[in-house]
Order: structure tokens, then C-alpha cells, then sequence
């Protein structure tokens, strides 16, 4: 599978204190189904990675999730009821013969969600082979007039460290006409000895100055660590325990309550790492909030 995530805000009032009123609820403690209100009606689940065994069996599903990492048509046909497809392009050369090559065979079908096309797009060819915000923007064009209600979306690269991450001159709905962005801070290392829960607020804040609107991001959730993976302060990942979870997911869902998904990186591991796949504890807890809507708002 592709690599996945950039490895490498100070909030508003409001965001700060629903902040304040989670941690007096995490000192009570509260767990994951226990739910405070009920605003928010977000109903889409992704995990991605290793999303299929070898019979084609659909596996995120054991924890509810219920928009799958698609890669083929037959992966698409396979999918249980209730089940949409989010579908890996990860091309950005623009609407060529290529691209609409890979993207016709879903016109129309009946569990296509969108399509996800690209990860960690660089606009400076620097880390990454060049990503231009014209050619999203040709490629997001294309699906829009082609593919009625299918989304598109990418995974947003900070261009600097997640201590003062930044996406300037990078990509939003204005530039690349791109329906969703997925913001992906990774809070919890071993230099930290734990998780540094305001790195989810600078992020936020950070794609929000370069415009891109809160309603458009997609919340990203730490599900890994270990493996091979060295991070921009120089430690490893660390796969957060569940009462870790508890307060990222209460941090998300105070900044974004309701977005129009949200995804768990990672269900398959890659690089050596342990994920969602093989945590038992994560999983249960995450089939809680993902069968429970009011879930989505716990903390809060």
C-alpha cells in the first residue's frame, strides 16, 4: 500500500472553552460511551490501509467503519451493505488519459462515496514529485462534472514542523476546487512522553489561515506507532492508548463536531508499525463511537 501522512493555533475562545469543559469531564471520567450531547450527525468512518484479506472480506467493519480504502473495482463490488468507497487515485498530472482512465469505471456506481486524489501533495516537488494546485484543480473538475455527488478529497503536507505546522501556499477549495482536506497531526511520540493534545488545535488553525474552511476538513486520528517511522522532533510514534483516544477524539470533536467523515490512520500497519488492525482495546472503543452518533460530540 502507499505511504500514508505527513510524519513530519492557538483556538478561539469558543474552542477553548469547550477545551476546558472536555479536560473537567476527562478528570471525572468519563469514558467513550458516555455520551454528553448530540449535535452532531456524522455517520461516515474511514480507516485506511489493508482494508481487504486475502478472500476480499472487508475488515474495518469489526469497528464499524464504514468507508472503505478502495483501490480496484472488484474491491468496490465486494463491499458489504452499508458500506461507500472512498476510491485511492494518487496521480495529480491533471484530467489525462490516465487519470480518466482510473476514475470512469465508478461512474455510477451505487457505493461510491469520492475519490481520494492524493496523499500528502507537495506544491514544491521538495519531499514529494511536484503536486500543482491547477492540476488537482483539472482533476476535481473533471470528477465534478463527470461523477455527479462524488467528493473529492487529499491529505494535506505541513510544510514545516508540527510545533508551528503551516500549509501556506499549499492547497484550498479556492486554488484546487478540492471538496475535502484531511489534517493530520500525530500528538502523541516518545520525545513527548506522552501526547501533545494542542498540536491538533495548530493544526487546525494552521489550514484555516491558508483557507481552508473548518466544514471542509476531515479530522485525522492517530492510530499508529512504533515501526520505522522517525518524526520531525527526532522520536518515534507512539500508538495512543484508549484514554489517549478519548482526549484526541474530545479535542476533534470540539474543534470540527461535525465533519463530513473522519478517518483513523491507520487500520493496516506499514513501516513495521502497530495499528488499529492489531488493538483490540482501540477497536472496541472506536466500534462504540462509530455505531453511536452522539458519540461523535463525547466530551464536549
Amino acid at each position: 500500500m502507499r505511504p500514508l501522512g505527513s510524519r513530519s493555533r492557538a483556538a478561539i475562545w469558543l474552542a477553548a472553552a469547550a477545551l476546558l469543559a472536555a479536560s473537567a469531564l476527562l478528570l471525572q471520567g468519563l469514558v467513550f460511551d458516555t455520551p454528553t450531547r448530540a449535535e452532531a450527525t456524522t455517520t461516515l468512518h474511514f480507516a485506511s490501509n489493508g482494508n481487504f484479506d486475502s478472500a476480499g472480506n472487508y475488515l474495518p467493519g469489526v469497528a464499524g467503519f464504514n468507508l472503505a480504502d478502495v483501490s480496484s473495482l472488484a474491491q468496490m463490488d465486494s463491499l458489504p451493505d452499508g458500506v461507500r468507497g472512498l476510491v485511492w487515485v494518487g496521480q495529480c498530472k491533471g484530467a489525462d488519459a490516465k487519470f480518466v482512465e482510473s476514475v470512469r469505471p465508478f461512474i455510477g456506481h451505487a457505493k461510491l462515496f469520492g475519490f481520494y486524489l492524493m496523499d500528502d501533495p507537495d506544491p514544491t516537488g521538495q519531499h514529494f514529485p511536484l503536486c500543482t494546485a491547477d492540476n488537482l484543480k483539472a482533476e476535481s473538475d473533471w470528477i465534478h462534472a463527470n461523477v455527479p455527488g462524488a467528493k473529492t478529497f487529499i491529505l494535506l503536507m505541513t510544510m514545516t514542523s508540527s510545533r508551528a505546522p503551516s500549509f501556506k501556499d499549499t492547497y484550498n477549495p479556492a486554488s484546487s476546487h478540492v471538496d475535502l482536506y484531511g489534517i493530520d497531526p500525530y500528538p502523541c511520540r516518545t520525545e513527548l512522553n506522552g501526547c501533545d493534545y494542542h498540536q491538533i488545535d495548530r493544526y487546525v488553525a494552521a489550514a484555516e489561515a491558508e483557507g481552508v474552511p473548518r466544514d471542509k476538513m476531515i479530522p485525522v486520528y492517530q492510530t499508529f506507532g512504533g515501526g520505522r517511522w522517525i518524526n520531525d522532533g527526532g522520536g518515534r510514534y507512539v500508538l495512543p492508548t484508549a484514554n489517549q483516544m478519548q482526549q484526541i477524539l474530545a479535542r476533534w470533536d470540539a474543534l470540527i463536531p461535525a465533519p463530513v467523515f473522519d478517518f483513523a490512520y491507520s487500520w493496516g500497519p506499514q513501516n513495521g508499525d502497530w495499528t488499529l488492525a492489531g488493538s483490540p482495546e482501540l477497536q472496541a472503543a472506536f466500534l462504540r463511537r462509530n455505531r453511536n452518533p452522539i458519540a461523535l460530540n463525547r466530551m464536549n
